[in-house]
């Protein structure tokens, strides 16, 4: 009787350990992910099919490879489990965005092409994950001249009176201090769609992306003016109506939000998220493997 009451204390003593082990490590993995915060996958793309941006991708969209590059890529990002997915799409057109995302229920097996990415992968993903619907979050932008740096440089009845040194390094040269992003930026139409995706989601490629369509209008001014501020103005004002669009989305702690935008307006929204109290993004490229 005796070594039966010492086995079972032993045994509530291990379970005693084991659970505050448990305890511990979950503890850990709450503080680890943040989980008192909103997750946000954040994901940049380039636009499949027409766009009418500066930059643009050769991209067939149609072909079989192609697809099967995308379904791929899907799945991969449906591993995050998504509640809530944000396009790139005016809030507006939801209640069509809706119709058209599922009338492709009916029918899963042929992904739409007519609405680029967000038809062939954020359609894919939310089928993925079960989502009932998209939300819209974009903000149509009103006169932003994003090449007035290179009208300006170009121009000899004009002169740049700001910093025209930096301006050409940022047009120029990019990626001056990181040759391995620049080589793999060289060669980016050689690149899978899954090694674009990468490319795209790096944190350095992302600070380009500012750097390019705003940040280096700051340094473009003729005489006492501000013509490169006046337009990256417009370019940040934008994007600021765009992650205000995401607050307007009802949402608790347990949603999963996942975004699927440009590049550029991928990059804004990080700064934005980074500050937030109330979103915490995951690491892009971790579901990238």
């Amino acid at each position: 009787m005796k070594n039966i009451i010492v086995s079972v204390c032993f045994l509530l003593l291990c379970s005693c350990h084991t659970q505050t082990e448990k305890e511990k490590t979950l503890k850990n993995n709450t503080e680890q992910s943040g989980t008192n915060k909103i997750q946000v996958l954040n994901f940049g793309t380039f636009h499949f099919g027409y766009t009418s941006d500066a930059h643009s991708t050769e991209f067939d969209e149609h072909s079989a490879e192609r697809q099967k590059e995308i379904r791929t890529l899907s799945k991969m990002i449906a591993k995050f489990k998504p509640t809530i997915i944000c396009v790139e799409a005016l809030p507006k057109n939801n209640q069509k965005l809706d119709s058209v995302y599922h009338e492709f229920l009916k029918n899963p097996s042929e992904l739409n092409t007519k609405y680029g990415e967000i038809s062939m992968v954020a359609f894919d993903v939310a089928r993925l994950s079960n989502v009932e619907k998209l939300y819209g979050i974009d903000n149509h932008h009103v006169g932003y001249n994003y090449s007035v740096g290179d009208f300006i440089e170009s121009s000899p009845e004009y002169t740049n009176s700001i910093d025209p040194e930096t301006y050409l390094e940022l047009t120029n040269q990019p990626f001056k201090n990181n040759p391995e992003l620049a080589e793999r930026n060289k060669k980016y139409n050689e690149l899978s769609l899954l090694e674009k995706m990468k490319l795209l989601n790096e944190p350095e490629y992302l600070d380009y992306l500012i750097n390019t369509n705003a940040d280096k209008l700051l340094y473009v001014g003729l005489e006492d003016g501000f013509e490169g501020a006046d337009n990256a103005a417009i370019f940040y004002h934008r994007n600021m109506k765009i992650y205000s669009n995401l607050n307007r989305i009802k949402m608790t702690k347990n949603d999963r939000v996942f975004i699927l935008m440009g590049g550029a307006h991928t990059a804004f929204l990080r700064e934005f998220i980074n500050r937030s109290p109330k979103f915490e993004m995951v690491n892009t490229l971790e579901y990238l493997q």
